[in-house]
């Protein structure tokens, strides 16, 4: 099928704990030889983490849950899930939601594709990809507008700049050096797609169908993106320096 053999997936979550136990499914069913799973709950009052420590009871689930005190938010939760991920020493790491807002199958020929990238991003905003239909108008313009705007400050050159579902060589991850990513929110995907951008790796990106979410609320909240905003100049004052030559090396 492709180079990637073993695969780990990152997966943050805040009350998913109807969605959890599907989604640990449909990814052990990918035919790679082995998946690892790593959930990162946030104290979820739903009982996500209890939930999340039944499926890793089960060893042919190869799950590690991290627990956390409190909702901390989406980049130190994918910081803690990517180091235990790269400390598991597969062939790849992904990103992913847990509300099936992205295909897990998609993750096949992502895997492929990883042959000859450094990254491969699900996309919707390249031929092909797209929003879910029930999206309103005025969420479609400002889900746009967001990407807009990103690409435009840091010269972007992905098209979904604010992507949540990507495939990484973990070699990648040890380059970008996790620790220089300052950014918790939303903010973060922007943050690592334009570090990623600086230190010169190859990124690819094929089309996905955003669908909203099956069951539970969005996190997204309108303070969240107007925040997001205007941290990306933050993110471009931090970074702008970058080189591949400040890639880091395995330790």
């Amino acid at each position: 099928m492709s180079g990637v053999q073993s695969l780990s997936v990152v997966i943050p979550t805040y009350n998913e704990a109807r969605n959890l136990t599907a989604m640990v499914a449909a990814l052990r069913a990918l035919p790679f030889a082995s998946v690892n799973i790593v959930i990162v709950d946030d104290n979820s009052p739903d009982g996500t983490g209890a939930l999340a420590d039944e499926l890793a009871a089960k060893p042919e689930n190869r799950l590690t849950v991290i627990h956390r005190p409190g909702k901390f938010g989406l980049g130190t939760a994918y910081q803690a899930g990517f180091q235990a991920a790269i400390a598991q020493r597969t062939d790849a790491i992904g990103q992913i939601d847990c509300d099936f807002s992205h295909p897990p199958d998609a993750l096949i020929r992502m895997a492929e594709l990883l042959a000859d990238h450094d990254v491969v991003v699900g996309s919707r905003y390249i031929s092909g990809g797209g929003l879910d239909k029930r999206w309103d108008p005025g969420r479609k313009l400002l889900s746009r507008w967001a990407v807009f705007y990103a690409r435009t400050i840091l010269g972007l050159r992905v098209n979904d700049p604010t992507a949540g579902f990507k495939l990484w060589r973990r070699d990648t991850l040890v380059g970008i050096e996790l620790n220089r990513i300052h950014s918790n929110g939303y903010v973060f995907l922007v943050e690592m797609a334009y570090v990623t951008q600086k230190l010169g790796y190859r990124i690819c990106e094929i089309p996905i169908t955003f669908e909203d979410r099956r069951i539970g609320e969005s996190k997204m909240s309108m303070g969240v993106k107007i925040e997001a905003a205007w941290r990306v100049w933050q993110v471009r004052i931090r970074h702008n320096g970058l080189s591949p030559k400040d890639r880091a090396l395995e330790p």
